[in-house]
């Protein structure tokens, strides 16, 4: 088998996988091969493989939980514990390496969002050739074209240049759009990426479902207000206000249920751990986790997490989402019941640093790796304020923004902010968007706010670490600083060079 060929097949163990669950009805007998294709009869089939939602709710995006200002590893906290933080990968995405991270074997962001890609092209090139009714194709093939463009959209975002005039025919993604082995591999200008989004978006609003049915809500499939609220992230990404407050103004005509931290959030089973162990310093400490965090595999709290338009969830292999100090500050630490229930203090020692002890908190939403990334009701209550706030509507992003603070703070005459103009309203609404939507949308906020023609929300990231190459930290030299400006190309990310080997040299990395 030659390179080209690789790329491919390696996106074709998930769908033997999904194959094995009892909901996709064993109609496969063999994985698909170069010689050998999946023989696909029936609409029942191709619904069954979408609506596998393990094969789609993870997103292991290392460039987003390590890459900006709310991710905190400092040199205290690493000399606290460096035993602890041996993933140099970690590091290099926190210090925005570029030398080293494209031989990082483990990073699987890319070819997993081309392994769910590949699924929605699977359901796609067989539509038309399956029996089922009308009404059956036209649901799955929203779910499909959502699935890609949602992929796409994330992949442009991590390993692409912001989309701008300037950057339109810089290096995009390569496109596919079948089964084919033989589609191109090499890499599309920025546009063609971006125009593949939109028209995918544009089929995938065509979905006849509201989110809720039979009573409860199916979010992990394409539903009016999961797809218009991705189109409302979409267009707030691409600063066309208008169609932001447009798009989410239909997701939440469809859906608009928050939980109210007041008298639905409660905290869940306690951790009694030991510091300092052995030592006349030792003491017993309980950590206490929301309720969310109590199960790893059972996914019933996540899926009947209310709020999600579309279930994804950014997954983090390390356990540990380490809030910066930055971000910690903008939380009301008394009223704010964000920062009560998802902000466990001392979770450092439930990480291994506990003897000696070192007291540092952790960020906590699902178990312990995974934070909503898909589209929420809260998200799209942000992205409205947003937009009319850049509208010039600063009193209306107020009072929609004080929507999402009701539910979220204790009662109290903190609760409704007002703003005492346009600028006003964007840097409060811009700090909401951080205590409530930590890590997963911080790095797609900072991109479109440094390339937008606002020249106040501009964030130039600064960091200090020591130095490092690619096995270890050099702690015993002296300490550097790390910056990101504005313009920098480091805003893409490496692609990995196994695929790049992959692609025998067809995909190019980006430069820097």
């Amino acid at each position: 088998m030659n390179n080209k060929h690789r790329f491919h097949i390696r996106l074709l163990p998930l769908v033997a996988v999904v194959f094995l669950f009892a909901s996709c009805k064993k109609f496969l007998e063999e994985a698909p091969s170069k010689t050998s294709s999946l023989v696909v009869k029936t609409t029942a089939q191709i619904d069954a493989l979408l609506n596998n939602q393990n094969s789609f709710y993870t997103e292991g995006n290392r460039t987003a939980i390590y890459s900006t200002d709310d991710f905190g590893l400092t040199t205290d906290l690493y000399n606290g514990g460096r035993g602890v933080f041996s993933s140099m990968a970690g590091i290099q995405f926190t210090y925005w390496d570029t030398q080293y991270l494209p031989d990082d074997t483990r990073e699987g962001f890319w070819s997993g969002e081309y392994k769910k890609i590949f699924t929605a092209n699977l359901a796609l090139v067989n539509l038309d050739k399956v029996t089922g009714t009308d009404a059956e194709k036209l649901i799955i093939k929203a779910d499909a074209h959502f699935i890609r463009a949602y992929s796409y959209w994330v992949l442009a975002n991590t390993y692409c240049l912001p989309y701008t005039e300037q950057n339109k025919n810089e290096q995009g993604l390569p496109i596919k759009t079948s089964t084919s082995f033989e589609e191109p591999l090499a890499r599309q200008p920025l546009d063609k990426v971006y125009a593949l989004i939109e028209a995918d978006l544009a089929e995938a609003l065509k979905t006849p479902l509201s989110l809720t049915q039979s009573g409860k809500p199916r979010h992990w499939r394409a539903s009016k207000a999961g797809v218009n609220a991705f189109a409302a992230r979409y267009y707030l990404n691409r600063n066309n206000n208008a169609k932001a407050i447009e798009y989410a103004n239909a997701a939440l005509a469809d859906y608009n249920v928050l939980v109210d931290y007041n008298t639905e959030m409660k905290y869940g089973k306690d951790q009694s751990i030991t510091i300092n162990s052995g030592t006349p310093n030792a003491q017993t400490l309980i950590l206490k986790y929301p309720y969310t965090h109590d199960n790893q595999t059972d996914q019933t709290d996540m899926i009947g997490w209310k709020e999600f338009l579309y279930y994804r969830m950014l997954s983090h292999e390390s356990w540990w989402y380490i809030p910066s100090a930055d971000l910690l500050n903008l939380y009301d630490k008394t009223n704010d019941l964000r920062y009560v229930y998802h902000i466990v203090e001392g979770y450092s020692y439930d990480r291994g640093m506990s003897k000696p002890a070192y007291d540092y908190p952790g960020y906590i939403f699902f178990f312990k790796d995974r934070i909503p990334s898909g589209p929420t009701v809260a998200e799209v209550l942000l992205t409205k304020a947003e937009a009319q706030a850049r509208s010039n509507d600063p009193s209306g992003a107020m009072s929609t923004l004080n929507i999402l603070r009701a539910k979220r703070m204790k009662p109290g005459p903190w609760v409704n902010l007002v703003a005492s103009g346009k600028d006003d309203a964007i840097k409060k609404i811009a700090e909401e968007r951080r205590r409530e939507l930590p890590f997963t949308q911080r790095w797609f906020d900072i991109r479109r706010y440094n390339n937008n023609d606002d020249p106040n929300d501009d964030v130039t990231l600064t960091k200090s670490f020591y130095p490092f190459n690619a096995s270890t930290v050099l702690f015993n030299e002296p300490v550097k600083t790390y910056s990101l400006p504005k313009n920098s190309r480091r805003y893409a990310a490496p692609v990995p060079r196994t695929e790049i080997i992959s692609s025998n040299g067809a995909i190019e990395q980006n430069t820097y």
